[in-house]
C-alpha cells in the first residue's frame, strides 16, 4: 500500500559550485534572490537564497566538483515574466538552451505556458516557466 507524504511543495534545491562566488553572484545579483543563510568555512562554504514562496537554492562550494550527468535533469522556476528573467540570466553570463516561447502544453486541459531554457554558472540546467 503507497502512502503520500504530506508535502507543501519544493523546499530547495541543491547545487555544487566550482566558483562559489560567481554561483552565488549570479543567483544573487542577475537573478534577485536573496540570502537566507550561509555557514562554512573557505573551500566548504554554503548558503541558502531564497527565490520566492518558501523556496530556495542551495549552493555548495564544491572546487574539485567533476561535471558529469546527474539525476537532475533541470529545475524550473516560477517567473511573473519569462522573457526578462530569461534576458536577466543571459546578461549575467548564462548560456542559451531554449529561447522564450509560448508553449501549449497538451494536457487537458491545455496548459497555456511560456518557457526558456538556460545553463548556469556551472552546468545546470535551467527553466523559466511562466503561466499564462
Amino acid at each position: 500500500m503507497s502512502t503520500q507524504i504530506a508535502s507543501n511543495g519544493f523546499h530547495h534545491i541543491a547545487l555544487a559550485a566550482r566558483d562559489f562566488d560567481r554561483s552565488v553572484g549570479f543567483y544573487r545579483d542577475a537573478l534577485g534572490f536573496t540570502s537566507f543563510c550561509s555557514w562554512g568555512a573557505a573551500g566548504e562554504r554554503a548558503t541558502m537564497l531564497a527565490v520566492g514562496n518558501g523556496n530556495y537554492i542551495e549552493i555548495f562550494e564544491r572546487p574539485d566538483h567533476e561535471q558529469t550527468e546527474g539525476r537532475l535533469l533541470h529545475y524550473a522556476l516560477r517567473v511573473d515574466d519569462c522573457r526578462s528573467a530569461h534576458a536577466a540570466a543571459l546578461g549575467a553570463g548564462a548560456t542559451e538552451l531554449r529561447a522564450p516561447a509560448d508553449v501549449d502544453i497538451p494536457s487537458d486541459p491545455v496548459y497555456a505556458v511560456t518557457i526558456s531554457f538556460v545553463t548556469g554558472p556551472d552546468g545546470e540546467e535551467i527553466e523559466f516557466f511562466q503561466e499564462r
